[in-house]
């Protein structure tokens, strides 16, 4: 009773995934019958143009859905995740001359720039032609197996109410074809996916090749606004004082002879002034470089940074050797920003700091008890983070549901380190 309970669990599971196959393989075939309809509608002659042009829009338009569909299917049944391998489109970054560069060409406003890429991914991604190519040839290949299970069930059905023995012969013989084939019909979908949707090796070194071209684009805006932070904290802060200074200098100058007392009530104040400035000139370095970062290492750098922040924070470390300066900062202020997020935006009042290297990675984990919902929009300090992360083929991984907790963790491969 076990065994036919599972036979008929396999056929009716196989069934409905062919007719689930059928129905997601054939949106190619109903456009172009749909065009075909229109054009005998329309009568023959120059007018079949029309259903033509318009049929290879509409199989250009329910190509990318078609295998997003399809790449679900065979995660979700076989296992098999399927990577998109769609190009992704460099940043549009206003360069001093005032044009748009779009990572292809300039032009003179954004809209422009972003108008132009996105025709140019549309038409040279080599995803978006396979993404074509499987939608054309999947009907008459997957979807042509896939349909004999139904098409089994529509002849017995037709085949039983028939009058005739032949009729009726031919009704079994379909039942039995369904019966037999449900279990299999849909398998060619995995591999005929499989096939022709993966990109090839060659496709993972030009999107290697993308993403770097990427990153460097946002290296060079973010450095350039960098410098132009840097400048205004000068100008603004420490410049300003030490100009008041040498005022304060120059007019006691004046006053050591006929003034002495206002001269010495100057001095204090300039001496006062110095201090500031002094104070400024750290912090900024302290912001481009932490002294701690530099002489002590990450870990004590990230137990300092805890004992400024206005949290209940504990730290977990087990990393004893020393990485480069620049994976070093990278981590540092990564964990300085998902911080600052938690007190400011997560409103969290507990935090963990946990670090850990094994063979082949270090993470380094920063949770929350906050409000939750933190998303890398674009733009924005979750995003510059993941950016930076990836210069050194690091990656950032959030997870952060409505009404928290917050977990943020930041990889880097021990080879980069």
């Amino acid at each position: 009773m076990g065994q036919l309970g599972s036979w008929l669990t396999r056929i009716g599971v196989g069934f409905a995934r062919a007719c689930i196959v059928v129905a997601v393989t054939m949106p190619v075939p109903a456009v172009w019958t749909a065009a075909a309809a229109l054009w005998i509608w329309w009568g023959r002659g120059w007018t079949a143009i029309g259903p033509v042009i318009w049929a290879s829009i509409g199989t250009l338009a329910v190509s990318p859905l078609v295998c997003r569909m399809v790449r679900s299917l065979v995660e979700r049944w076989i296992g098999t995740v399927i990577p998109i391998g769609y190009r992704r489109p460099a940043p549009v970054v206003r360069m001093s001359t005032g044009y748009w560069w779009n990572g292809h060409s300039y032009h003179r406003t954004r809209r422009d720039a972003l108008h132009d890429q996105w025709w140019r991914i549309r038409w040279r991604d080599p995803a978006a032609w396979r993404d074509l190519r499987f939608a054309v040839t999947v009907p008459v290949t997957v979807g042509a197996v896939a349909a004999i299970p139904p098409a089994g069930v529509a002849v017995a059905v037709f085949g039983v109410f028939q009058p005739t023995p032949a009729a009726r012969l031919v009704g079994v013989l379909g039942a039995v074809v369904a019966v037999v084939g449900a279990p299999y019909a849909w398998r060619p979908l995995g591999t005929v996916a499989v096939r022709l949707l993966c990109p090839p090796p060659t496709a993972a070194l030009a999107d290697r090749v993308d993403e770097l071209t990427a990153q460097r684009a946002d290296a060079t805006v973010a450095q350039a606004a960098e410098i132009r932070r840097i400048e205004r904290d000068l100008h603004d802060g420490a410049q300003a004082r030490l100009v008041a200074l040498g005022l304060s200098l120059a007019t006691m100058e004046r006053l050591l002879a006929t003034d002495p007392d206002q001269a010495r009530a100057l001095l204090r104040k300039a001496r006062a002034g110095a201090k500031a400035s002094l104070a400024e000139l750290r912090e900024l370095v302290r912001g481009i470089s932490p002294p701690v970062l530099n002489e002590r290492g990450l870990v004590d750098a990230v137990h300092a940074l805890a004992l400024d922040v206005p949290l209940g924070i504990s730290v977990d470390a087990n990393l004893s050797l020393r990485l480069d300066a620049p994976i070093e900062s990278a981590l540092y202020f990564g964990v300085a920003e998902l911080l600052t997020n938690a007190v400011k935006h997560a409103r969290a009042s507990q935090a963990r700091i946990t670090i850990r290297c094994d063979d082949t990675c270090l993470t380094v984990e920063v949770s929350d008890d906050g409000r939750g919902g933190a998303r890398a929009a674009d733009g924005g300090g979750l995003a510059g983070l993941r950016n930076r992360l990836g210069y050194f083929d690091g990656t950032l991984t959030i997870t952060s549901p409505s009404g928290g907790p917050t977990r943020v963790t930041m990889a880097v491969p021990c080879e980069s380190s």
